[in-house]
């Protein structure tokens, strides 16, 4: 298999094959990992897979936990503040951590050991619908040329994708295009500030502000009409735009990383497979920046395919599981896409109609019943129903959502019990023939009881019983444990990874 592009999304499509036996090939234009920050922040379903691929440590060391959000007037006033509580959630880490782009990246590519062919373009992928994939690939150094042969073409390269363009498909436009500045700065001075996102809602100069580590911050703000970025390579002109939160600390003290003008977009592909070809990450989506999700949805394009891959090339899962991909993720990414908008629109549109309407009715926000968990709340919606999602048509149900990252007995949490399998979760005592139908399976059967966490998340689904997929999306559910091993694979797909003692 070939994956093009080592960015967290290649990268995590490559780790987690390897998990699974899967050969592959990673290849990445740059010689190594690409230096300039660009994501800052991932949620705690993002984190549970880097838990998933035993990294969960060290991003924490890496990681800036983040307080919340703050809505700011154009005069920094705050209009609203939204806390989180801090502690993990449901998934069993922080809800909201700030980061460093490459800082991940290289984390990925030394703690997993992930072999990376950089120096290496990826020039042309042809298939001719009867074998496999051909990539043409030429070295960067020398510029020879060389052919590559794969069962599958996973496309993580990006904006630009040439993979994109190699399968025919193109973006649809969901009408949003904002010009914004972005700067990182790094700086051992104490700047004082509360240690949350600072949302400034000014129709005139729209800005971000948060810190993303120890010593690193970053700032966001709208470009007006006639600036671009280079404008603000004048360190004079950046510093007056920063100093409502850098204040007193001399310019010399401040060390600019990266200024740069970057094209906020709300994008999704028309298609996101042809045959053995699929696009993942920002080949297939583009998100605004506005609830920090960009990254994180091509992690989760990652983690829905791997295992189907890997279940197709062993023969455990049917091909037709391959159309489950779009059929799932197309929808939540659209999703977050338009939820992203909603919340940019929100912050710095509306002129001055739109700046009175927040300044009236932001400092009330957070006085709603629920609103604020509503905000600060990590999880996403859904995946639609699909041939590996049966989710019933009139009613509420667990299919589709992630099964919580529990703690069990033991201590243990289920990601390290079920350990890249299914699992059946039930609160109904097995009988001999189901708890042997399930071990036939290769599942790992985990039963629960009052008052833990999956049997309280059981009965609120108003289920007794479900079969989590590896990726820990809900398959199915019944009260009927019976019936539920129906919806069971006979044969799953088997992680190399051993459960956690």
């Amino acid at each position: 298999m070939v994956i093009v592009g080592a960015g967290p999304t290649g990268l995590t499509a490559a780790a987690l094959l390897a998990r699974y036996g899967v050969e592959h090939v990673v290849l990445e234009r740059w010689e190594s990992v690409f230096p300039q920050p660009r994501a800052v922040h991932l949620d705690d379903e993002v984190y549970r897979i880097l838990g998933r691929l035993g990294l969960a440590e060290e991003f924490a060391a890496i990681s800036w936990h983040c307080h919340g959000l703050r809505l700011l007037d154009p005069d920094m006033r705050v209009l609203a503040e939204f806390r989180r509580a801090p502690g993990t959630g449901r998934h069993g880490y922080p809800r909201a951590n700030m980061f460093d782009q490459p800082g991940l990246e290289r984390l990925l590519r030394d703690g997993l050991k992930i072999a990376v062919r950089g120096n290496t373009e990826v020039t042309g992928i042809v298939q001719d619908g009867t074998g496999p994939v051909r990539v043409e690939v030429t070295d960067r150094l020398t510029g020879e040329r060389e052919t590559i042969h794969a069962d599958y073409v996973l496309g993580c390269d990006g904006a630009n994708s040439l993979t994109r363009q190699a399968i025919g498909a193109s973006m649809r436009d969901l009408k949003f295009e904002q010009r914004w500045l972005v700067a990182d700065i790094a700086t051992t001075a104490d700047l004082g500030e509360w240690e949350g996102v600072h949302q400034v809602c000014d129709p005139g100069r729209a800005a971000t502000y948060m810190r993303i580590g120890k010593t690193r911050y970053r700032w966001e703000f709208r470009l007006l009409p006639g600036e671009n970025g280079d404008d603000f390579h004048d360190r004079d002109r950046l510093h007056r735009l920063i100093a409502p939160w850098t204040k007193d600390v001399p310019a010399d003290e401040l060390d600019v990383v990266r200024v740069a003008e970057y094209t906020f977009r709300a994008q999704v592909a028309d298609r996101w497979r042809d045959r053995r070809v699929f696009l993942l990450g920002d080949a297939a989506h583009l998100t605004p920046p506005f609830v920090g999700q960009g990254m994180g949805a091509g992690m989760r394009d990652a983690v829905n395919l791997a295992w189907k891959l890997a279940g197709v090339l062993g023969a455990t899962l049917p091909e037709q599981a391959l159309d489950t991909y779009e059929a799932e993720r197309e929808p939540h990414a659209r999703a977050m896409i338009r939820m992203a908008k909603l919340v940019g629109t929100a912050m710095t549109e509306g002129g001055r109609f739109g700046d009175l309407l927040r300044r009236m009715l932001a400092p009330r926000l957070a006085l709603v019943p629920g609103l604020s968990r509503h905000v600060l709340d990590s999880e996403t919606p859904p995946l639609r129903r699909s041939g590996l999602v049966m989710r019933p048509r009139l009613r509420r149900s667990l299919a589709g959502r992630l099964c919580p990252n529990a703690v069990l007995d033991g201590g243990r949490r289920f990601d390290d019990v079920a350990a890249g399998r299914f699992a059946v979760v039930t609160t109904i005592a097995p009988t001999e023939p189901e708890r042997t139908a399930i071990e036939e399976c290769g599942a790992v059967l985990i039963t629960t009881c009052r008052p833990d966490e999956l049997h309280h998340w059981l009965r609120a689904g108003r289920t007794r019983a479900a079969v989590v997929r590896p990726d820990g999306t809900v398959l199915s559910t019944s009260n009927s444990l019976s019936q539920l091993c129906l919806h069971l694979p006979r044969s799953t797909v088997r992680s190399n990874v051993a459960p956690t003692p």
